[in-house]
C-alpha cells in the first residue's frame, strides 16, 4: 500500500476508536461544560485579532478550506474581526497556491477569493482595526441582521459572482436566528461543501451557563440544525468532523451538502 494511503487508513481507524470511545465522548463535554465559564474561547487570536474560537474549531475550518477551495466564505458574526481575517488569510493562501502551480505572480491588491462578513453591528474600533489589517482586501462587510430580507439579497448579489462556497454561521444562537440564516444561506453552499453551524454546544450544556443570555437548551443553534434538516435533505450532519475534534463548539454543526 502507498505510505500516504496507509497513514491516511491509520488516521481513519483513529477517528473510528474516538467515535466508539463513549466514555471519552462525555469526558470531552465535562471539559467544554468546565471550561465554558472562564470563557475559553475569547483567548485566542489569529493573525492579531481576537477570534472567539476553540483552537481545534479553527484547524477544522482550515481542513475544509483545503478540502473544498472555495472561492467565497460568507461569515455571520464578526465581533473583533479574528474569525474573517482567519477565513481571510487561508483563502490567501489558496490563491497562493493557485499561483505557483501556475507559474503566475500573484497580485495581493487583486485578490480571486473573498470573505464576506455580516453582522447586526460593526462596532467602530472593530471596522477600524480589521479595515487596517493586511487581509483587509480580501474582506467585504454588511452591516445589518443576517436574516433581514435587505441583507440577505445584498449577499446573494455577491454570492452570485462565486461558484464554490462555504458557509459559517456564528451570530445571534436563537433557534429561530439560526433557523432563519440556514434557510437563507445554505442554499448557497455549493455542493460537497459546508455551512457550519457554531456554538450548537450550547444544546449539550447545563441552561445556568446561558441563563443571562436569550438562547440556551431547546432553544439553540443545535435545535434549528435538526429542525432544519427535517425539511432538507440537500444537507447532512458530517459527525466524523466533531467526532474527531472531540474539543469543539459545533457537535452536530458541520453541514455537508450532498445534493
Amino acid at each position: 500500500m502507498d505510505p500516504h494511503e496507509a497513514f491516511r487508513e491509520e488516521v481513519e481507524q483513529n477517528i473510528d476508536g474516538l467515535v466508539a470511545d463513549d466514555d471519552l465522548q462525555a469526558l470531552s463535554r465535562t471539559w467544554v461544560r468546565e471550561v465554558s465559564p472562564h470563557k475559553y474561547a475569547y483567548n485566542f487570536t489569529w493573525l492579531g485579532r481576537p477570534a472567539i474560537q476553540f483552537p481545534n474549531d479553527a484547524w477544522a475550518l482550515q481542513e475544509l478550506v483545503w478540502q473544498i477551495r472555495p472561492d467565497l466564505i460568507i461569515e455571520t458574526g464578526i465581533a473583533h474581526g479574528g474569525s474573517l481575517i482567519c477565513s481571510a488569510s487561508l483563502l490567501a493562501l489558496l490563491d497562493m497556491c493557485d499561483a505557483s502551480e501556475r507559474g503566475e505572480t500573484l497580485d495581493p491588491r487583486k485578490p480571486k477569493r473573498k470573505v464576506l462578513g455580516i453582522d447586526i453591528d460593526i462596532r467602530a474600533h472593530n471596522r477600524e482595526a480589521i479595515e487596517a489589517h493586511p487581509m483587509y482586501p480580501r474582506i467585504e462587510m454588511i452591516e445589518g441582521s443576517s436574516i433581514a430580507e435587505d441583507t440577505i439579497g445584498k449577499v446573494r448579489a455577491v454570492a452570485a459572482g462565486y461558484e464554490r462556497i462555504l458557509v459559517c454561521l456564528d451570530s445571534n444562537h436563537t433557534h429561530d436566528h439560526v433557523l432563519a440564516e440556514l434557510e437563507a444561506y445554505a442554499p448557497l453552499v455549493s455542493r460537497d461543501s459546508y455551512c457550519i453551524v457554531y456554538d450548537t454546544l450550547i444544546e449539550d450544556m447545563p441552561a445556568r451557563l446561558s441563563s443571562d443570555r436569550p438562547w440556551g437548551p431547546g432553544n439553540s443553534p443545535k435545535s434549528a440544525v435538526h429542525a432544519f434538516l427535517k425539511a432538507n435533505t440537500e444537507f447532512e450532519i458530517d459527525r466524523r468532523i466533531d467526532r474527531k475534534l472531540q474539543i469543539t463548539v459545533a457537535p452536530d454543526g458541520f453541514l455537508k451538502r450532498v445534493r
